[in-house]
């Protein structure tokens, strides 16, 4: 059969740079083939929400595309190229998990491509760690280098904006005081359609049948799933919203869990989005005076700089970095957090965030580390369930996304091969950045009694098992120095022991 090979897109390769031709993409006008399996809800428990994502996003792209896609619902993908694609040779973009890469690579008659999505090629990346002589890598430094490559948010002498390459300083502001929402408009809302309906039928079928079971809600669809919803959510946050990002980039409020965040991370993880398109509007409203300075080098430090530099750092350190276990945390996930039994959890910040995860399958990163990630830290949860639990709860989490954010900055199982220290702390942290604390049951600066925070014992019960580690650090030595001080240590870590791993 003569013609251009076809190109095989995954469900996170749904935007239209994953089938440009030119610079080691697709054949030119290639046929695309588009593979529902339907054993990958099988394999694992994800989120309702992110199911329905998922296959929304991608029937929406098949029916885009019209009668250049062959689209084909099947038990497995082997199954569906072959039904497909038959014998016929077909590239794919590479993809973004070392499963379906082994997949693609052990398929008879598949080329994979150069992955598409990112800013910074392999190589790029691997020459720079490379050439740290074994020095931690750490992401600012990688930072720097992708403002240089792609020219953002520079003088025309090749200096930054503004005379300073970072501007967290301005980015940590609690919570305006007696605010419950931030004064910005909502987030960007798409409106579902017929196609949304066919996937909740077929997922409610199929949840019916026990084929597939999830965890989580889905109620109507909150985040984008086609080009055109992705690009006008983009322009919503630029203009409305990316003003306020930054000062309140690390602040939560119990009553606005988007507070003034892009949640785009969502249709650039589906692919819909492309990084450059997301960085470059950023930098534009800027330079025309609409958002200040830190605003728009915090949003381009997350796309440009985090998000690349976790994307590099799953392929650079392999498959094997997931094992990782430093600290030697092996404790299970309890049932009520598998399950987002938020009911179950008296602490009000705890039980908030899990009531979004289970209602949205979202939250923003402050949540995720300081409030998720460090209960888990603190109870010593085994770092690769974890990862997998964030992977399946969350709308915009993937292997690639999951596994450098949770084993190394939110867990520390590395040991420090990422970060400088661990991300733990007491009430008195989640009382300053957020209004969390003020009608909960237990008080912030309580360690002991009926209202004793758990999130301030279980500090504490932290740095000591871990003081030895944490000494030696110059970051963490003072709260092992604090840690000597209290006279009450031994009937904080009593309480501790006998809370186990029940909710707080």
């Amino acid at each position: 059969m003569s013609g251009p090979r076809p190109h095989w897109v995954f469900g996170d390769q749904l935007g239209p740079h994953f089938l440009a031709p030119g610079d080691g993409g697709p054949d030119p006008d290639a046929p695309v083939i588009m593979i529902e399996a339907r054993s990958v809800l099988r394999r694992r428990r994800f989120h309702r929400a992110k199911a329905h994502l998922v296959l929304s996003a991608m029937r929406h792209a098949a029916d885009d595309l019209g009668d250049r896609v062959r689209y084909v619902r099947a038990d497995t993908y082997r199954e569906g190229l072959a039904r497909v694609a038959g014998r016929r040779r077909v590239t794919v973009c590479h993809p973004t998990s070392y499963p379906a890469l082994r997949l693609v690579e052990g398929l008879p008659g598949v080329t994979v491509l150069p992955p598409r999505g990112f800013l910074v090629p392999f190589g790029d990346f691997r020459r720079w760690a490379d050439g740290r002589g074994g020095a931690r890598l750490l992401m600012e430094d990688f930072y720097h280098r992708v403002r240089r490559a792609e020219h953002l948010l520079l003088e025309p002498d090749g200096t930054p904006v503004g005379g300073s390459w970072n501007l967290d300083r301005d980015n940590r502001e609690p919570p305006p005081r007696g605010a419950a929402t931030l004064p910005v408009p909502p987030p960007f809302e798409p409106v579902e359609d017929e196609i949304d309906a066919g996937v909740r039928a077929d997922l409610d079928r199929w949840e019916r049948s026990g084929e597939v079971a999830f965890v989580g809600r889905d109620g109507p669809r909150r985040f984008a799933a086609t080009r055109a919803e992705a690009q006008q959510a983009l322009g919503h946050f630029v203009a409305h919203r990316l003003a306020d990002f930054g000062r309140f980039e690390d602040a939560m409020l119990h009553a606005d869990p988007w507070m003034a965040h892009s949640a785009l991370s969502v249709p650039l993880n589906l692919g819909l989005l492309d990084p450059a398109e997301c960085v470059r509007a950023a930098e534009s409203a800027h330079r025309a005076g609409q958002v200040p300075l830190n605003s728009a080098e915090g949003f381009v430090r997350q796309v440009a700089g985090w998000r690349e530099y976790v994307w590099q750092l799953y392929w650079y350190l392999g498959e094997d970095y997931r094992e990782a276990n430093r600290l030697g945390h092996h404790e299970p996930l309890p049932a009520w957090f598998r399950d987002l039994d938020a009911e179950a959890v008296g602490a009000r910040c705890l039980s908030r965030v899990l009531a979004e995860v289970r209602d949205h399958g979202w939250v923003h990163h402050i949540p995720r580390l300081m409030v998720l990630g460090n209960w888990a830290l603190q109870h010593g949860w085994d770092p690769r369930e974890l990862t997998d639990w964030f992977h399946r709860c969350f709308v915009d989490g993937y292997d690639w996304v999951m596994t450098a954010n949770v084993v190394g900055m939110s867990q520390y199982a590395d040991g420090g091969r990422i970060t400088t220290k661990p991300y733990t702390a007491g009430g008195a942290y989640l009382n300053r950045m957020s209004d969390f604390c003020g009608p909960c049951r237990y008080r912030p600066t309580d360690r002991l009694g009926a209202r004793a925070c758990p999130f301030t014992a279980g500090y504490w019960a932290f740095v000591h098992r871990h003081r030895a580690l944490l000494v030696a650090n110059h970051r963490t030595a003072r709260a092992v120095a604090g840690m000597g001080r209290l006279a009450d240590l031994p009937e904080v870590l009593a309480a501790e022991r006998a809370r186990g791993q029940s909710p707080p």
